[in-house]
């Protein structure tokens, strides 16, 4: 029995030493993995960028190792990277084309789509084919596609064309159900961000909002892909109410939406001879490969520093914190730029829809101190509104996509009560003794009384009335005009070059162009801003959250955003300026 246990022990001891050597030369060998990749990977002749639309679309994605040893679930693809790619791809002699490989993507808001759909036309001007090939179109990936040379179905597969809605989330009777009731104040008769929580359908003024920048988008879109397939707007317009998706691919064809059917071995095929490669293995080189290519090139001419401010705008980080805006890095991070010498403008890129009208105020004011150093301009992604927009206004320029949901120029306020069911359904009790006439503010036992209300509504009124005036200020705009297109009212960034919210219409290159003229200066290249950090910060805590955020999003899709918010809800600051967004806009 003795020499059981030990032999047993040993044994344990073994597969526990084994581990901790496996997992270090795991690490090991991730760490020399990554070493690898900070090195410009060759570019082989005749070979073809590949861009695989499938997965997470966002401004930017951190390094993953892990994910990319083991495989992610559900990939996340940097529209950063994406848009180097295609650009360093137009000039680089062994780049033969792109092949654009259609699936899914998800948090793809119509800006981001036409912003990459813009670079690959701009890239066909080298003379470079295209070639889109799909077992099943998405309506967002079909946009992007209908730009290629050659648009190739599966002659099984499908092709989703079908128009644009909007079906909002609503939880008031959700949480009256669990005894929770939302307190709101607010200012505009457009922010409508409060609707989920107050009311089971669209107000009216949402309701016209929406309408008119889906329209607007929409037209857009049937624009677009007009001018590249050559079919009337009207025909395409058609052929969305008649529902394509459940149609015989051959009908596709029929249609002018793809121009031929085949299985993958003939779009194989179609590739070699693109390349002009007639044996050995077909090179088709990445999107990473290709974006780290340019960015290790040799850098010539002035910075320009591009700082990236996408996710929601916040106090500050939270564990579970997801590609967030928080104030004291973003203001830190700033300033960096402020101080640098080295950088003599700065491009301003945010895709944000917006969050707490505190840290938005912060950033506001560490951009004017930017501005007053160098030129700053701002580059609207899919959503630079509300806080987005207010962080923005500060810019000496600013540059929006057509389909840019920008503006919303409101605050509000959300208070939970939670009163009912801390009392009625779980049995607790309040008392109280105080000094003073409001010394149990915002307590959880009661909601807000009407003097209590009359003072955050005031509060409310007061942001309000300082959002405007940066509005005012940052555009040269008067404050009664101001007022008369802020209200919490979303426009498009078409609609907001007319009414004077937005300078232009333009890409990010369009950005870094313009900070160039301001600062006069003709030999540049760009820095992007704040540098990531190192992959093996926060290892586990990352890809712990990575992972069930991934997985959440392919589960939930559209509704992902809507119920998370649900959630963060607690974690909110009690003033808002956010974009009355994520109503399941579907594209």
């Amino acid at each position: 029995m003795k020499d059981f246990v030990k032999y047993t022990l040993a044994t344990l001891c073994g597969l526990f030493l084994a581990g901790i050597l496996a997992f270090a030369l795991a690490i090991l060998a991730i760490a020399g993995m990554m070493g690898m990749e900070n090195n410009t990977p060759a570019i082989q002749p005749h070979s073809m960028l590949r861009l695989t639309l499938n997965g997470i679309l966002q401004e930017d994605a951190p390094e993953d190792p892990f994910g990319e040893l083991f495989g992610q679930s559900y990939p996340v693809l940097s529209q950063k990277e994406v848009m180097t790619a295609i650009q360093a791809a137009k000039t680089d002699p062994d780049i033969k084309g792109i092949y654009l490989e259609a699936q899914a993507l998800s948090g793809a808001t119509p800006a981001m789509l036409q912003e990459i759909r813009e670079c690959l036309n701009d890239f066909k001007q080298s003379g470079k084919p295209i070639i889109a090939y799909g077992d099943f179109y998405t309506q967002g990936c079909y946009y992007i596609c209908s730009v290629a040379d050659k648009i190739v179905l599966n002659p099984q597969g499908q092709l989703t064309w079908c128009g644009m809605s909007s079906q909002p989330v609503f939880y008031k009777d959700l949480l009256e159900k669990i005894g929770v009731k939302v307190q709101v104040f607010k200012v505009g008769s457009y922010k409508s961000a409060v609707e989920p929580f107050t009311g089971t359908e669209m107000s009216d003024a949402n309701r016209e909002q929406i309408t008119s920048y889906l329209n607007d988008i929409w037209q857009t879109m049937l624009a677009d892909v007009s001018q590249s397939r050559k079919i009337p707007p009207a025909r395409l317009n058609a052929y969305a109410d008649s529902m394509t998706a459940f149609r015989p691919a051959q009908e596709m064809k029929e249609m002018g939406l793809v121009d031929t059917l085949s299985y993958m071995d003939g779009v194989s095929e179609m590739l070699r001879k693109a390349t002009g490669k007639k044996k050995g293995t077909l090179p088709l080189v990445s999107i990473k490969d290709m974006a780290t290519t340019a960015f290790n090139a040799p850098k010539e001419g002035e910075k320009i520093a591009i700082y990236y401010a996408y996710g929601d705008i916040v106090d500050r980080k939270s564990e579970w914190s997801d590609h967030v805006i928080d104030t004291e890095s973003t203001c830190r991070e700033l300033k960096k730029l402020r101080e640098d010498p080295s950088v003599k403008a700065v491009v301003l890129r945010v895709n944000s829809g917006g969050g707490s009208a505190y840290a938005s105020e912060q950033i506001w004011h560490e951009v004017k101190l930017l501005k007053a150093t160098k030129p700053v301009v701002a580059s609207m992604g899919g959503m630079a509104a509300s806080g987005g927009y207010y962080m923005a206004c500060a810019a000496d320029y600013i540059v929006a996509e057509p389909t840019t949901l920008t503006g919303s120029i409101g605050i509000f306020g959300l208070i939970p009560d939670a009163s009912q069911l801390l009392t009625d359904k779980l049995g607790l009790h309040f008392d109280v003794v105080k000094t003073n006439r409001h010394a149990d503010f915002g307590t959880i036992a009661r909601p807000f009384n009407t003097s209590e209300a009359q003072i955050m509504q005031n509060y409310i009124q007061k942001g309000y009335q300082l959002f405007t005036a940066r509005v005012a200020e940052g555009r040269d705009i008067d404050i009664h005009e101001v007022q008369e297109i802020a209200e919490g009212r979303v426009w498009t960034g078409r609609q907001a070059v007319r009414i004077g919210l937005v300078d232009t219409i333009g890409n990010l290159q369009a950005a870094v162009a313009k900070a160039a003229e301001l600062a006069q200066i003709k030999k540049y290249h760009t820095v992007s801003s704040p540098l990531p950090a190192p992959w093996y910060e926060n290892l586990f805590d990352n890809s712990r959250k990575d992972y069930l955020n991934s997985t959440l999003q392919e589960t939930f899709g559209t509704y992902y955003v809507p119920l998370t918010n649900l959630v963060q809800i607690r974690q909110m600051s009690g003033i808002q300026a956010r974009l009355p967004y994520y109503p399941n806009l579907t594209n």
